[in-house]
């Protein structure tokens, strides 16, 4: 294999990779969302500098994507925290629970998404829009919403998805020293919203060592939405460079 071509190649193994070239197109992307109010402190503690913890609240989110271009059919939860940066208000993704490796892998290599192995599921019970995380046979959160209790305007719902998210992009030398320490930003830009609905919701989180999200607990269920859209990923940018 020529070395132009082994640049070219989206990831390893060369001739099989882990996940292909983006930008990757999302179809009938479904969200589940629960905004609620959590300890100050406790929230301080896991938003790394120089973002700052405006006001404590956190996003949970679960998203059913059935149609990814190249990535294929996956279930995602995560928990983000609003934040600001320079003055700008966004959200800063804390951790993301993912059911399919070429999205784990494609979202940590060409992106700082901060994604790791879990079972998360969307679906309807009855009435009522269920999500939920599970890492192995032990549940991690439980949430649930009244099925499509009454519209949400379509532009509050776009607001909420296409503000900057910032993460944290960590990847050792071989020594294992840092190697890249960058503060990134994303921005969805590209959506359609389908449709949007909010209700009653409620948000119950269990301790996990390995998927501590009930670190930040549930004092106030803030807002639901639940929305259905078509997107596309927005370019990460470095924003701070830890090491400079």
């Amino acid at each position: 294999m020529r070395a132009e071509d082994v640049v070219r190649a989206p990831s390893t193994p060369l001739d099989a990779p882990a996940f292909p070239a983006g930008p990757y197109r999302f179809t009938d992307r479904e969200y589940l969302n629960i905004t609620y109010r959590t300890d100050p402190e406790a929230l301080r503690r896991v938003v790394p500098e120089p973002l700052r913890v405006a006001e404590p609240l956190v996003r949970f989110e679960v998203m059913r994507m059935p149609d990814v271009t190249g990535l294929g059919d996956y279930t995602e939860a995560g928990q983000l925290a609003v934040v600001e940066y320079e003055g700008e208000a966004g959200e800063y993704s804390i951790s993301m629970h993912v059911d399919n490796f070429p999205a784990i892998a494609s979202g940590r290599e060409t992106g700082a998404f901060p994604k790791k192995a879990g079972r998360p599921r969307l679906y309807v019970d009855q009435d009522t829009l269920v999500g939920t995380l599970d890492h192995g046979t032990l549940p991690v959160a439980r949430a649930t919403m009244g099925y499509k209790h009454r519209p949400l305007n379509t532009e509050q719902a776009r607001e909420e998805l296409t503000r900057p998210t910032f993460m944290l992009k960590k990847l050792p030398h071989y020594d294992g020293s840092p190697r890249i320490c960058e503060l990134v930003r994303t921005q969805i830009a590209d959506i359609v919203v389908k449709g949007a609905w909010s209700g009653p919701a409620r948000l119950q989180l269990f301790a996990h060592a390995l998927a501590p999200l009930a670190d930040l607990p549930v004092l106030e269920v803030v807002s639901a939405a639940h929305v259905l859209t078509d997107l596309t990923l927005g370019r990460a940018r470095v924003v701070h460079d830890y090491l400079a």
